[in-house]
């Protein structure tokens, strides 16, 4: 009886000591630590600001059949839409579907398989969202804030984040053709994310999202958005992409201090040969992997991106002749020395490399 008083005795206290315990844990929940807290609420005031910009697409056969979905976002207030080219390949008919339910038929501007790119137009005179601003992929870190939101698996307006994992990878398009600096990140992504954006921690757009490695844990790719914006505009000017062909692979490298000083260099980066294609002007012109090529036509060539846009006319090709030329040349280096090599016209088809 004794013994049962004392327990009784003790109810009060321990209740008492839970109720404390109790107000003690809300009170903890309730405070969030101030650093992390200003990181949430920046992460969500970025997704509710570009969310309503990020759209989903179907892909649909002549006989109202689905050949798969994808996702894309508004480019511009006028119903440009960016895309990837495998999202919209061989479609007959392609719907837009907004975050907030319409549902709008679109037509393809133009496509580059070479480097995975499509724009469209919403085919109804609607009011569209928003455009998401541009950022500079080229300005990128590894390590940096990435932030992917798109349509995987169905599921509408989906956020995923990570970090920037890589740059300056190759990722092998459909086409065939090499997509050179390519953002890698580990980004969740699945199917339905290709042709959403890839955002930095300011809510500008740095990529495409484009291909995952299957099997692999968390492996994403994502056209840097430079050459996805160049793509763009020729898409919407002329609707395919009008580019000089040289017949070469390659990945931007930092200069090392003797190619600065030894060959006067005039910028932190060139672009090193990876692959030449056998039957290409870069061949014939003597071009080898491995090579260094710092410049195009006298201009310090500091990454595959201004190679590409300095590529830009049709008539591109190189010679392996050395005489004096109106034509653009090109300068390489090789085992610490330097030669030039000049473009003479020449067509690109459409799946040669750059």
């Amino acid at each position: 009886m004794r013994a049962a008083r004392r327990l009784l005795s003790l109810r009060p206290a321990a209740a008492a000591t839970h109720a404390r315990w109790l107000s003690d844990n809300n009170a903890a929940v309730a405070t969030r630590i101030p650093g992390l807290a200003a990181f949430e609420d920046g992460m969500m005031e970025l997704v509710e600001r570009a969310g309503p910009s990020v759209v989903s697409i179907l892909n649909e056969d002549a006989e109202g059949r689905p050949q798969g979905t994808g996702s894309g976002f508004v480019l511009s207030s006028d119903g440009l839409v960016m895309t990837n080219d495998h999202v919209v390949a061989s479609a007959a008919r392609l719907t837009v579907q907004l975050m907030d339910g319409r549902k709008l038929g679109a037509d393809l501007i133009g496509a580059d398989p070479s480097t995975d790119i499509a724009v469209l137009r919403l085919a109804t005179e609607t009011q569209t969202p928003t455009t998401l601003p541009m950022g500079d992929s080229s300005q990128l870190r590894v390590g940096q804030l990435a932030i992917a939101i798109g349509n995987p698996l169905g599921f509408q307006s989906s956020v995923s984040t990570g970090v920037v994992s890589a740059l300056g990878r190759s990722l092998r398009s459909q086409s065939g053709r090499l997509i050179d600096n390519v953002i890698q990140t580990d980004v969740p992504l699945n199917p339905g994310n290709s042709g959403g954006p890839l955002l930095d921690s300011s809510g500008r757009v740095v990529g495409v999202n484009t291909a995952i490695i299957q099997g692999a844990q968390s492996i994403s790719f994502s056209v840097p958005i430079k050459t996805a914006e160049f793509v763009a505009s020729q898409l919407v000017s002329h609707g395919a992409v009008r580019r000089g062909y040289v017949g070469i692979y390659g990945v931007t490298r930092p200069a090392p201090p003797n190619l600065v000083r030894g060959l006067g260099h005039r910028a932190s980066t060139f672009v090193e040969v990876v692959q030449v294609e056998p039957a290409g002007p870069a061949a014939a012109a003597g071009i080898l992997p491995g090579d260094w090529i710092i410049a195009f036509d006298g201009q310090p060539l500091p990454s595959l991106d201004a190679l590409y846009r300095r590529a830009l006319s049709p008539s591109l090709s190189l010679s392996p002749s050395l005489s004096p030329s109106p034509s653009p040349s090109l300068s390489r280096s090789r085992s610490r020395s330097r030669s030039r090599r000049r473009p003479n016209p020449g067509p690109r088809t459409r799946n040669a490399a750059s």
